[in-house]
């Protein structure tokens, strides 16, 4: 049997010396009471973009669901495996969460394999690309626009995919009818790797630097 990775040892270590003594009795409330955050972040799986280091969340704030490039289905009650839309039905209907916010990101690895048509499957199961599949035509409409460079082309789609994300969120029907009832908020936001920038969609669905 393998040793545990040291350095997830170390890291361990340095967390209950640091901030686990800094936050003990909040952390201790959270298992006790159990948690209540108010936002679900639905997030890449890219290790460079953590949600709780992004928007610097402590414990119990942010209910974080990752997978590759932060997509989500359409609603399918079916008998199939659904991990993401097991994620969405809890947060919504067991912890009352007041804001999905969908959050794409730069330099994304699953939305530059859909927009490769030359991608080659890593295993013989593509599951990414079965995964990827979900954004339909979108990438090869955007690969037919001879004047985007390769990089406006990723780009606009990485954003584009976050609008088609919350499309289908909507197709899961408490969400819609909490969203018409005011009672829960659906926000897109895209976070650029390299600047550390957040850019967020406002009410037009444009990706905007906000203002504090």
């Amino acid at each position: 049997m393998h040793q545990f990775p040291d350095h997830l040892l170390k890291g361990h270590a340095n967390f209950m010396a640091g901030r686990y003594t800094r936050e003990k009795d909040r952390i201790r409330d959270l298992a006790d009471a159990g948690q209540h955050p108010t936002t679900m972040i639905i997030a890449c799986c890219d290790s460079r973009a953590a949600p709780e280091m992004i928007f610097d969340a402590g414990p119990g704030e942010l209910f974080v669901l990752r997978n590759v490039a932060n997509l989500v289905p359409t609603y399918q009650p079916d008998g199939g495996q659904h991990g993401t839309s097991a994620g969405i039905e809890f947060a919504v209907k067991a912890l009352n969460i007041e804001n999905i916010v969908i959050m794409g990101h730069g330099r994304c690895g699953g939305i530059k394999a859909a927009l490769d048509p030359s991608h080659t499957p890593l295993d013989s199961g593509d599951f990414i690309g079965k995964w990827m599949h979900m954004l339909g035509e979108l990438p090869d409409q955007l690969g037919r626009n001879s004047l985007l460079t390769p990089g406006e082309r990723q780009t606009a789609l990485e954003r584009i995919s976050i609008r088609n994300s919350i499309r289908n969120l909507r197709t899961f029907p408490y969400v819609a009818e909490l969203e018409k009832a005011g009672k829960l908020a659906v926000h897109g936001a895209w976070f650029d790797i390299s600047t550390g920038e957040l850019w967020v969609m406002n009410s037009h669905g444009d990706f905007i630097r906000p203002q504090l």
